[in-house]
């Protein structure tokens, strides 16, 4: 898992936070799992001593799947691969560049430039 994490970050950009919002790369070795969430929510967890919380996310798949883990802040924010079930996980959110689209022209009220109508 170590391995495939290391060549991620060669070909992803990462953020260093997650957030309501963010989708993320989850990671599973068993069974073998590459795909995109969207976090809906971030809740702590009152029922532990220790900080953990209830990451809901909603998997990128047709139809869209939801769901919940318990993680600690260091896994959710992909600076710890974790276990579940003992079998190897890591998450973390994805940086996208997405460029802002340059505002239009209002459209024209110039008649001649508008739809006509043929009888």
């Amino acid at each position: 898992m170590e391995k495939l994490v290391a060549e991620l970050k060669e070909h992803v950009q990462f953020k260093d936070t997650t957030e309501v919002g963010d989708l993320v790369l989850l990671v599973a070795k068993e069974p073998q799992m590459l795909v995109y969430a969207l976090v809906t929510g971030i809740e702590r967890d009152p029922s532990r001593k220790n900080e953990w919380w209830h990451v809901n996310m909603q998997v990128l798949s047709v139809p869209p799947q939801p769901l919940t883990w318990t993680l600690r802040m260091e896994q959710f924010t992909g600076r710890e691969i974790f276990t579940m079930g003992g079998e190897a996980r890591f998450v973390k959110a994805v940086h996208f560049d997405v460029a802002r689209a340059e505002p239009t022209a209002p459209p024209s009220t110039d008649k001649k430039r508008g739809l006509r109508l043929v009888k």
